[in-house]
């Protein structure tokens, strides 16, 4: 994500807005905390963003914002409160990468930093399988079954399905491996995000085995032991899954959209566009283009040995951060026993040191087949490796400023301002519904999914709990699924959220055009999943027949779609018009304009 094609920036409207943003706090500054005014940062970040299409600036006015939101409302008047407020901002910057703690120690975040390790990582690794020829050999692997649009949609969507371990994971690994296969076929970039994006975190949210189950299982077991539901946390998991109504939903809709080849609102144009030739609106996120070292020995090896070593090495990075080398040795069979991933998965883990560790064994592994299979120099892998470094330095930095917004939401409250929101006076029959759109707020102003929950599990799952007469029923379970699957959505809409960044930067997709034309579809299955889901499960309508019906919605929405193009007319006998733009080599990164 960049700032590429970014619209004209006026200054004197932007500091305006910032103005009267901060203006308002101090004229209504409210009763308590969390006050109203902890929304304003969030929402401006996405306003602006939306507006000037520069996600940079966007985000660091927010947390500008944020600082002096932390002080000048108290005091006005005080010179010293606004000079303390714009000290603040830096301080929530800072407080990313480390911190001082209580006893004035220096605390470095190493998530943060381990998560910003694993994506120059993969950056550098997939620019070395360029380099090697394994990611065109790939591509070539999967271009004999993916000749056309829909075929190539479709792979994109089942590769989101294999890589089901982490969201992160997902984005990088499918973004970065389908790009050249989309281009050749004139998918715009902007699809592209969309299918890595819509299944990283739905498919790792739902996968009985990730990294996202430990968290979620955690959080239910809290609330199954405070409110003793006499059930543990992965049985509440399991209760939970038939209703989480929006990403199966979405999984369906991904299918859906895929096998049929249309498409509506701005994804529509982005497509229609790609198919002349310009695969993207904006200069995006261009990882320097690159093609095979001439002399390498194209193998798909090259590019499949490093990809399968980050899975594996994340499996086991995760296996052995509960039970450790030791465990290992005296019993390699509890490596593959179901008791002992149930304990991993229970287990409060170092997801950023799994993420850093595999990243790193997939470098070294396709410096390795880069040398030996491929037979490239060193020094070209190498400096193919920098080159992927270089590239992942605009990510890194925007993923700072997205942590240093939740920073200011976490100072400011603003995820409990809107879990107050739910209170008892919600009949239990509508109790999941705004629940369900309260999370989506949540997260899509936080930009964070995880944080969502943490915040709403345990204000939402009480109220269910006495909403069913206090004991474990319906509305509880629903409840859970719906702050789950609220959470998703919001993060699925936010242009702040970490993993909508990450797909845009794996796509080489403009970040705001990304939110631009996923935003829709996430809000229609939403829609969708209130309709056909919560709404009438909450009245006692049983979860599979929710699901056909949805289903069945989904299924005629596409099929009362009109095609794209002239149906006679397809992808494979088209001719380029002699100004477009296309990557005819399938390791190939186009660069995005001429």
């Amino acid at each position: 994500m960049s700032d590429g094609n970014p619209r004209p920036v006026r200054p004197v409207g932007i500091v305006l807005l910032c103005s009267i943003a901060v203006a308002a706090a101090i004229l209504f500054p409210g009763v308590a905390a969390p006050a109203w005014y902890s929304l304003i940062p969030p929402l401006l970040a996405v306003l602006l963003a939306l507006i000037t299409h520069r996600v940079l600036l966007s985000l660091g006015l927010a947390v500008l914002v944020g600082g002096l939101l932390q002080h000048v409302p108290a005091a006005p008047t005080d010179l010293t409160a606004w000079a303390s407020g714009f000290r603040q901002a830096g301080v929530f910057g800072g407080n990313s990468i480390a911190r001082w703690n209580d006893q004035q120690e220096l605390v470095i975040e190493w998530d943060n930093v381990k998560i910003m390790a694993f994506v120059m990582a993969m950056m550098a690794t997939i620019m070395v399988t360029v380099v090697s020829g394994g990611l065109q050999a790939i591509v070539q692997r999967f271009a004999r079954w993916a000749r056309g649009v829909r075929s190539t949609q479709t792979a994109t969507a089942l590769a989101g399905l294999v890589i089901f371990v982490d969201d992160y994971a997902n984005s990088m690994l499918v973004g970065h491996s389908m790009r050249p296969l989309t281009d050749r076929h004139r998918i715009s970039r902007e699809k592209l995000a969309f299918l890595v994006d819509a299944t990283s975190a739905p498919i790792a949210g739902l996968a009985l085995v990730s990294t996202w189950i430990g968290f979620e299982v955690a959080l239910f077991q809290q609330q199954a032991d405070a409110l003793q539901l006499g059930y543990d946390g992965y049985t509440l998991f399991l209760h939970a899954l038939p209703f989480r109504f929006y990403c199966l939903f979405v999984i369906v809709f991904i299918f859906a959209n895929a096998l049929s080849g249309k498409d509506f609102g701005p994804m529509a144009t982005a497509e229609r566009r790609a198919r002349r030739g310009d695969l993207t609106a904006a200069a995006g996120v261009a990882t320097p283009p690159l093609e095979p070292e001439g002399s390498a020995r194209r193998y798909a090896a090259s590019g499949v040995i490093p990809l399968l070593g980050l899975f594996l090495a994340l499996v086991t990075a995760l296996w052995l951060d509960v039970f450790g080398f030791h465990r290992l040795w005296e019993e390699p069979a509890g490596f593959v026993s179901g008791t002992s991933w149930r304990e991993v998965l229970l287990a409060k883990k170092d997801l950023g040191r799994a993420l850093a560790s595999a990243g790193g064994v997939s470098f070294l592994l396709a410096l390795i087949c880069g040398t030996t299979l491929a037979r490239v120099p060193i020094r070209r892998l190498i400096r193919a490796a920098v080159r992927g470094a270089q590239a992942s330095l605009l990510p890194a930095v925007i993923l700072l400023l997205a942590w240093s917004l939740k920073n200011v939401c976490d100072t400011l409250q603003t995820g409990d301002f809107l879990g107050a929101v739910v209170g008892d006076s919600v009949p239990a029959l509508w109790f999941p519904t705004v629940v369900f759109v309260v999370a989506g707020a949540t997260a899509f102003a936080t930009g964070t999914s995880w944080t969502t929950m943490l915040i709403l599990i345990p204000v939402a799952t009480p109220l269910a709990f006495r909403l069913d007469g206090c004991s474990y029923g319906l509305v509880t379970a629903i409840t859970l699924a719906a702050v789950l699957d609220g959470a998703i959505f919001g993060d699925h809409c936010s242009p702040i959220s970490d993993t909508t960044i990450l797909s845009s930067a794996a796509s080489g997709c403009d970040h705001i055009q990304h939110v631009r034309t996923q935003a829709p579809y996430a809000v229609l299955v939403a829609i969708l999943a209130l309709v056909c889901g919560y709404i009438p499960a909450a009245w006692g309508v049983p979860a599979g027949w929710l699901l056909l019906g949805g289903t069945a919605g989904i299924v005629s929405l596409f099929l009362w779609l009109k095609p794209l193009d002239n149906p006679s007319t397809t992808t494979e006998n088209r001719r380029l018009a002699p100004n477009s733009r296309r990557s005819d080599s399938a390791a190939e990164i186009p660069t995005n304009r001429d």
